[in-house]
């Protein structure tokens, strides 16, 4: 029987999670494995609980920007120092969203889509020997 690996795996729960977010331009999602390949966690881009922001508030995204929520702060907000292991994301994380990432003791990122503001974090990720790698093709 052939079956996904666990990397392909994580993305496709990552791509699920996505579909929570609100924001209209880039919709992102994580899912979090510890090292069993359990999922632990699950995280979107998106407003704190509870904040409802009026539909104009969405259509300047630079304005927007600093205000919303990544799915990496999201889904690390619900683990544990040292407890995951592999962070999939549909986005290639941002520079502050990889020391959080470092910070948390992830040891392996993989992400979809290149995102061209955040080729810092791989820089990061290098510093803290995190291991990474770039997926394009999943199901």
């Amino acid at each position: 029987m052939n079956r996904i690996n666990w990397e392909e795996y994580a993305l496709q729960i990552a791509g699920v999670a996505r579909t929570r977010s609100e924001d209209p331009w880039k919709r992102v999602g994580v899912c979090i494995l510890d090292k069993n390949n359990r999922v632990i966690s699950t995280g979107y881009n998106g407003l704190a609980p509870g904040k409802v922001a009026p539909d104009a508030f969405w259509e300047d995204r630079e304005k927007r920007l600093p205000l919303v929520i990544h799915a990496e702060t999201n889904a690390l907000s619900l683990v544990n120092n040292g407890e995951g292991f592999l962070l999939a994301s549909t986005l290639m994380p941002c520079p502050a969203c990889a020391l959080n990432i470092a910070a948390h003791g992830i040891k392996k990122v993989i992400y979809k889509e290149v995102y061209q503001r955040s080729e810092e974090a791989l820089k990061i990720f290098d510093f803290y020997n995190i291991e990474y790698k770039h997926i394009i093709n999943t199901i």
